[in-house]
């Protein structure tokens, strides 16, 4: 099952639940528009962490890559990680219950103005391959943003 849903009321960040779901603007998108719940600007040179208060259910052998818009780029504004690489196991997890959080970079010389409900990016699903010799994975997912990062 593939789906989008609002996180748990002990992961909402802000106190603002989500009046947009993402959504494909037309039949043959490939990406999910994703909007911001909050007003917020991003100065030149510095970049802001937006939670959406949504998560994504999917597919074991899936992937969501959440993207910037090409109208973002743009106005100079990237993902601060270039490319979102969301895990299947990241939907529910204990600490933030899978909210789906764009980290935003003003490479321009102009404060850049988001109001809420504005589109922030977008989500494409997709299936991945794993080698056939690999090794049991026995590990699982303990914790949300950046967690599998090796300190």
């Amino acid at each position: 099952m593939r789906k989008f849903e609002i996180v748990k009321e002990n992961a909402i960040k802000y106190g603002v639940i989500p009046t947009k779901m993402p959504v494909r603007a037309t039949k043959n998108s490939a990406g999910y528009d994703i909007y911001s719940p909050i007003d917020i600007v991003i100065e030149p040179k510095s970049m802001e962490m937006i939670w959406t208060n949504i998560k994504a259910q999917f597919e074991p052998d899936e992937v969501l890559l959440l993207c910037v818009t090409s109208g973002m780029g743009k106005h100079q504004i990237m993902l601060a990680n270039t490319l979102g690489v969301i895990d299947s196991d990241y939907y529910g997890n204990v600490s933030n219950d899978g909210n789906l959080g764009f980290r935003l970079y003003n490479f321009g010389d102009t404060p850049y103005e988001i109001k809420a409900g504005d589109k922030i990016g977008q989500g494409i699903f997709m299936k991945y391959l794993t080698v056939d010799n690999e090794a049991e994975i026995t590990s699982e997912r303990v914790g949300g943003f950046g967690s599998t990062v090796k300190k």
